[in-house]
């Protein structure tokens, strides 16, 4: 990175994620001249720390996205449709978390260890794609780059923090109020009780009877991994733990991998950490992700039902690499790549 330091907004400040970005942006030390925390009129003057100060939170508006260098969106998809052209028409840069842009075909979708190229045709718009997916391309990219991935058969075990402090809250409190035996669970974050309970359904139901959040897993991963010919199908529940979604993947490749093979190509890949001792029972699980910033893998075995078959076990804090990392990751390979404005006079077409 050059010394030039960006003013970097980011919405929906105030939320799980937004808080994640913010501290994330800290962190890793990016290039803030000024970070511009943006939320609901309602919250306006809201304090977050940043480096050490107090910064205060301002309403998302366009008048508030002016000076504005990279703005990272984390305030759910109808705000992002609103917001980010704003944003973009003021001179910024967008980096957004919500579904909004995921699959506009003049939007980059990307994993900055997978597809970073995919940010030089940006328009002003990079979405960030769902956590789910993120994870498991990182863990698929060197697969599929030594043998060609055809199909991928997933079950994803996602935590209750990914439906927002409302999940993360409603699962403390209904264990509590479970192991105390006070009050009867009351749902409302999710369809059903949670604690003590797995929910086969995240988000709305759609064509075949899949989930929005299993046809993202879908459409995401091929449009990452650059091949609609990749087969895909997932079935998402939602699981009683606070952090880190888990993942079971089945891998059918064109060329044959073995194990070993795979184990030694993941060892390598940026982002991912290998844990596969099954003689000592190691491999990853929830509470090693939670709070870190790798893709854990472990579980690495042939499948002998098919040909060239492989099975994984892929675990992530998805507030962390499946939101906030991501995103910043994003706005670090644009500085790298000299790609936050896409043209001299900082005017941009909008998707």
């Amino acid at each position: 990175m050059s010394n030039k330091k960006w003013n970097v907004a980011v919405v929906g400040a105030l939320g799980m994620v937004g808080t994640e970005m913010i501290k994330t942006l800290e962190m890793r030390d990016f290039p803030v001249a000024e970070l511009r925390p943006l939320d609901l009129a309602e919250f306006e003057g809201t304090e977050v720390e940043f480096a050490g100060r107090k910064v205060r939170t301002l309403t998302a508006n366009a008048e508030n996205f002016a000076g504005v260098d990279i703005a990272i969106f984390s305030a759910g998809a109808v705000a992002s449709l609103e917001l980010a052209p704003l944003a973009v028409e003021k001179g910024a840069v967008v980096v957004d978390n919500s579904s909004a842009w995921r699959m506009n075909p003049e939007c980059p979708l990307v994993v900055p260890e997978v597809n970073p190229h995919d940010l030089r045709w940006h328009k002003g718009i990079i979405a960030n794609p769902n956590c789910s997916t993120i994870q498991m391309v990182v863990v698929l990219k060197p697969l599929h780059d030594r043998a060609r991935i055809k199909r991928l058969v997933i079950s994803t075990y996602q935590a209750a923090s990914g439906a927002g402090k409302r999940g993360f809250e409603e699962l403390r409190q209904q264990t509590r109020d479970l192991v105390e035996g006070t009050n009867p669970p009351s749902p409302q974050a999710f369809s059903y009780q949670l604690a003590f309970n797995v929910i086969p359904q995240i988000d709305v139901f759609q064509e075949g009877d899949y989930t929005k959040e299993e046809w993202k897993m879908v459409k995401e991963t091929q449009k990452i991994l650059g091949d609609d010919s990749i087969k895909v199908t997932a079935t998402c529940v939602r699981v009683p733990v606070f952090f880190s979604h888990s993942e079971s993947v089945n891998i059918e490749t064109e060329r044959k991998l073995t194990a070993d093979e795979a184990r030694d190509l993941l060892r390598s890949a940026p982002g991912v950490t290998v844990i596969d001792d099954p003689a000592d029972s190691r491999y990853p699980m929830p509470l090693d992700a939670a709070h870190t910033d790798d893709t854990f893998v472990g579980r690495i075995r042939e499948d002998f039902s098919i040909k060239n078959g492989l099975n994984l076990w892929v675990v992530a804090d998805n507030i962390r690499k499946g939101a906030a990392l991501n995103a910043v990751q994003i706005a670090e390979q644009l500085v790298a790549d000299d790609l936050v404005r896409a043209c001299p006079e900082r005017s941009r077409r909008v998707p």
